[in-house]
């Protein structure tokens, strides 16, 4: 598996990681197979003994409580044996759960769909097409809520501009763009390498919280995420969506996923700020941060539109709630803007989630994903967990 190798327990773990309610996921070389596992004074605790995957254990009513005492758990190493691949490899907290994400969600972010739409995934026209729509898009998305009567204004508005959009019904109608971002299983983990098709000459990072959902709709923890990108493909047709999104290695998630309790609310995801940085072999640089006051959707009802009485997951699912930040520093020449380059350190954090941290590789260069549903069934019969 190809993982990064110079991280350690200081980078990723959140500032209040002593206190934080943290559950992920490994790979064991000592259990021989995936564990879901729980974070306690620098170590991994096994929990396969309250369920053999994340997603069963994400179900267990009164879960906090029962993760109160830590006792009965096998210790499985200390997290930075893992961060080095010593004891085996951090992996995305999700096995069973959907893969899900919304789109359109940050005024800054509509913006650039559209820009995107309207150059047809053209990197060299988008710069000229931002100068004219910005000014007249920008002041009109600023502070909308979806879905209210404003938002029905600003649509009526831009319809007789002739600058309406399918981004922009998304973005501030009644209604929230939800897509399949990966397949169960599919999802890489901090440290491992993420891909970008090889076909692709605009993509970017997206920096997202994601929110760990049961089956029974209750948002219970949140992560980070990485819903890589592909400007070009989709630019050209949203046709092309789940190419655009879902390849090889495409999606990251983690380091892991902090559950909610008296110290870590619904409040504070809606009230962080997540920052991301990219770091290339060439030398150059970007930040940003995307803070979540600005989303024109609450996390609640983008989570009431992914699950409801007309859709169900039985198993859960992780759920991008969508970035604002849509890079537009130039790197490859003047009016370019941003695209990835093989190499690229990505670091997606937040001070009470932690660091995510990824390095870029083309998709068909990343190790293929073979450990599915299947594979992990048979693993967790020979272990004797089913």
């Amino acid at each position: 598996m190809a993982y990064l190798h110079a991280l350690s327990s200081d980078i990723v773990l959140p500032v209040d990681a002593s206190s934080a309610l943290l559950v992920g996921r490994v790979w064991s070389n000592a259990a021989a197979g995936p564990c879901p596992v729980l974070f306690s004074n620098g170590h991994l605790l096994d929990l396969s003994s309250l369920a053999p995957t994340l997603s069963a254990l994400l179900e267990i009513d009164g879960l906090v409580g029962k993760l109160s005492t830590t006792s009965s758990f096998t210790d499985l190493g200390s997290l930075d044996d893992f961060l080095s691949g010593k004891a085996g490899q951090l992996l995305a907290p999700a096995d069973l759960q959907a893969i899900k994400a919304a789109g359109v969600t940050f005024a800054d972010s509509m913006l650039e769909r559209v820009i995107e739409e309207q150059a047809k995934g053209d990197a060299q026209s988008a710069q000229e097409i931002r100068g004219r729509l910005a000014p007249v898009l920008g002041d009109n998305l600023k502070g909308l809520v979806a879905g209210s009567e404003k938002a029905a204004e600003v649509k009526k508005l831009l319809q007789d501009m002739g600058l309406w959009s399918q981004y922009l019904e998304v973005g501030i109608g009644p209604d929230a763009e939800i897509f399949t971002k990966a397949q169960p299983m599919s999802s890489v983990g901090c440290g491992s390498v993420v891909g970008i098709h090889p076909k692709s000459d605009w993509n970017n990072p997206e920096p997202e919280v994601v929110l760990a959902i049961t089956s029974k709709g209750e948002i219970i923890g949140a992560t980070l995420g990485n819903d890589v990108n592909l400007r070009d493909f989709e630019g050209r047709s949203a046709l092309l969506l789940s190419k655009a999104k879902d390849n090889n290695a495409s999606c990251s998630i983690g380091p892991f996923i902090r559950l909610f309790d008296g110290k870590f609310t619904i409040d504070d995801v809606k009230a962080a700020e997540i920052s991301l940085s990219v770091k290339g072999e060439d030398g150059f640089e970007m930040t940003g941060v995307s803070p979540m006051k600005a989303i024109s959707r609450s996390p609640e009802n983008l989570a009431s539109q992914l699950l409801n009485r007309n859709h169900q997951y039985p198993d859960g699912a992780l759920f991008f709630l969508g970035t604002m930040f849509a890079p537009v520093k130039d790197r490859r020449g003047k009016g370019l803007g941003f695209t990835h380059e093989i190499g690229d350190i990505v670091e997606i954090s937040s001070p009470k989630l932690g660091r995510l941290v990824n390095k870029v590789e083309h998709s068909d260069t990343c190790p293929e994903w073979t450990f599915g549903i299947m594979a992990l069934m048979k693993n967790l019969a020979q272990r004797g967990l089913l």
